[in-house]
């Protein structure tokens, strides 16, 4: 899977190939409110990925 370079809302799956962790990982971690800001757009989940760039750099800090 390619990592998307446009500015379209990303999926759980750019997101899970992005930051390479599971897509579970990503559920859980939005089920507890510790990841990446997340958005419902009708029954999809999708990640805005300037909020998924900024949520990384403030895990590094």
């Amino acid at each position: 899977m390619t990592i998307p370079t446009t500015d379209r809302l990303w999926t759980v799956n750019d997101v899970s190939a992005f930051l390479g962790i599971p897509v579970g990982t990503l559920y859980q971690w939005r089920h507890r409110r510790i990841g990446p800001r997340a958005s419902r757009v009708g029954r999809h989940l999708r990640y805005d990925p300037t909020d998924v760039r900024a949520w990384v750099e403030r895990q590094a800090a």
